[in-house]
C-alpha cells in the first residue's frame, strides 16, 4: 500500500539497525566486541550518582505532570549558571529550550529554519544530517571531509557553498570521528558566515548555524573546545547550540537536552515541539536542574569519567598503530574528544582463507565481524561514500579487559588474508 513521499523515501537509522542486529547476536550467546552504538553501559559508566539520587527523590515528590513547553524554569536557570560557569556562555532564560535530549532540538530547528528547496550544508562523515535534511526536503549540500583534515571541513571547503544557504550544521567534537575544530579554522568559518549574511540584503533568510557541542567537556590531553559565540560575537544572532547530559554525563536514557540560541528562533522550535510532545520527563529535568550547579560533583565526576574513556580511546590506538607498523591494512587517527576513536580497515581486494575475494568495503565489514568478532559502523553510515574504508568504533560499552583480546583477534584475521 502506497504510503507519504517521506515514509516512503527515508531511511531509518542504519546504526540503530546494526546495533540492534549485534545485541540480538550477543543476547542469543555469540561473542562479540560491539563497538556500535553510541552509547554507555551503565554497569561500566554509570550516571553520576547525585544525579541517580536527584531523578529517584523527584519522583517519590510525584513530579510526574507535563513540564512548560519551552522547560522548567528551575532548569533552565540551571543551564544558564551551567553555560556560563563552564563555557563563559551568557544566555538569558528566553534563550533557552529544553527538549528530550538533542535530537527533537535538532529536528525542530530544521522545521523552523528550512523550507523545502533550501540549501542545508553539512560535512560527512557526519550524525545524521542527510536525514534530517531529507525530512525537510532539502537541498544537500555535501562536503566530503578527508583524513587530511581528521575529517572536519574546513573554510576553504565551506567557502563555495555558502551563497544562499539556509543552514550549515556544524558539530565538534564530531560524531563519529572524535575529532575537533581547532581555533583558527572555526573562527574562519565563523568569519565567513558573518561576511554572508552581512552580504545579504534585510528582507533575505539569513544563513544560520546548528553547532551540535553534545561531546564539549569529553576532550583529551592538549585537545581544547571551541565554539562559534565565543570566538566571534558576531555569531550570536546565527547560532543555535544543541548539548545535553546524553553523552558528558553518560545518560543517554536520562533524555534531557536543551538548546542556546536567539529566542525568535528558540520561540518558532518550540511551537513546532508542542506539536510533537518531545518534553524532558519531569522527574529528570528536576534532578538535572539540582546537578546542574553543583559544580564540585561535576569536576570530580568528570575527571574519572575521562579518564576511563581515555584510556580505552588510547589502548585501542596504540593496538592498531601496533597492527599497521606490521604492514596489515589498518589505520586510525589520534584520540582527540568524545567517545569515539576514527579507525581504517582497508581490506578490499584481498583474498580470505578459503578462496573469497574481498570484493568491497561491506564485505570487508562482515569479514572482520565473523572472524574477528568486532563490529563496528561504518563511515557511509555517516553519509560517507560506501567506498571508504573508515569506522567509527565506540567506547561507551568497552571492558577493558577486552581490548587487547580485540586487537589479538583482529591482527589474526587480517593476517590470514592474501593481498
Amino acid at each position: 500500500m502506497k504510503l507519504s513521499h517521506l515514509s516512503e523515501t527515508l531511511i531509518g537509522s542504519e546504526i540503530v539497525k546494526l546495533g540492534g542486529e549485534i545485541r540480538e547476536r550477543i543476547r542469543q550467546g555469540e561473542t562479540i566486541y560491539n563497538f556500535t552504538v553510541g552509547d554507555f553501559d551503565p554497569q561500566i559508566f554509570p550516571i553520576p550518582q547525585e544525579l541517580e539520587d536527584g531523578i529517584v527523590e523527584a519522583y517519590r515528590q510525584h513530579f510526574t505532570n507535563y513540564p512548560l513547553g519551552e522547560g522548567n524554569l528551575d532548569l533552565r536557570e540551571s543551564i544558564a549558571a551551567f553555560s556560563r560557569r563552564f563555557q563563559n556562555l551568557e544566555y538569558g532564560l528566553d534563550e533557552i529550550l529544553v527538549a528530550s535530549g538533542g535530537r527533537p532540538l535538532i529536528y525542530a530547528l530544521y522545521r523552523a529554519i528550512c523550507d523545502k528547496g533550501d540549501k542545508v550544508i553539512y560535512a560527512v562523515p557526519s550524525w545524521n544530517n542527510n536525514h534530517y535534511t531529507h525530512f525537510v526536503g532539502g537541498n544537500h549540500v555535501i562536503v566530503e571531509a578527508t583524513a587530511e583534515n581528521n575529517f572536519m571541513p574546513t573554510a576553504e571547503d565551506l567557502r563555495p557553498h555558502l551563497a544562499g544557504a539556509a543552514l550549515l550544521s556544524l558539530c565538534s567534537p564530531q560524531n563519529p570521528t572524535g575529532t575537533t575544530f581547532r581555533r583558527e579554522e572555526l573562527q574562519a568559518i565563523c568569519d565567513l558566515v558573518v561576511e554572508e549574511n552581512a552580504r545579504r540584503g534585510a528582507q533575505e533568510k539569513k544563513l544560520y548555524v546548528l553547532f551540535d557541542q553534545m561531546y564539549w567537556q569529553l576532550t583529551y590531553g592538549d585537545i581544547r573546545h571551541y565554539n562559534p559565540v565565543s570566538l566571534h560575537p558576531g555569531m550570536r544572532p546565527y547560532t543555535v547550540f544543541v548539548d545535553a547530559v546524553s553523552k558528558v554525563f553518560a545518560g543517554t536514557g536520562v533524555r534531557v537536552g536543551w538548546s542556546l540560541g536567539p529566542a525568535h528562533i528558540l520561540n518558532k522550535m518550540k511551537a513546532i515541539l508542542s506539536h510533537v510532545g518531545a518534553w524532558a520527563p519531569m522527574a529528570e529535568q528536576k534532578a538535572v536542574a539540582r546537578y546542574l550547579v553543583q559544580f564540585d560533583a561535576i569536576e570530580r565526576y568528570l575527571a574519572h569519567f575521562k579518564k576511563e574513556l581515555e584510556e580505552r580511546l588510547r589502548r585501542i590506538y596504540d593496538g592498531f598503530m601496533l597492527l599497521r607498523s606490521e604492514g596489515l591494512p589498518v589505520d586510525a587517527v589520534a584520540p582527540e574528544a568524545a567517545i569515539y576513536l576514527t579507525i581504517k580497515i582497508d581490506a578490499a581486494g584481498r583474498t580470505t582463507a578459503d578462496g573469497n575475494v574481498l570484493q568491497s568495503q561491506s564485505d570487508v565489514t562482515s569479514y572482520i565481524l565473523k572472524e574477528a568478532k568486532l563490529a563496528v559502523v561504518p563511515f557511509y553510515a555517516f553519509g560517507a561514500p560506501r567506498t571508504t574504508p573508515w569506522y567509527r568504533l565506540s567506547v561507551g560499552t568497552c571492558r577493558k579487559e577486552e581490548i587487547d583480546e580485540m586487537i589479538g583477534k583482529l591482527g589474526a584475521a587480517l593476517r590470514a588474508l592474501r593481498a
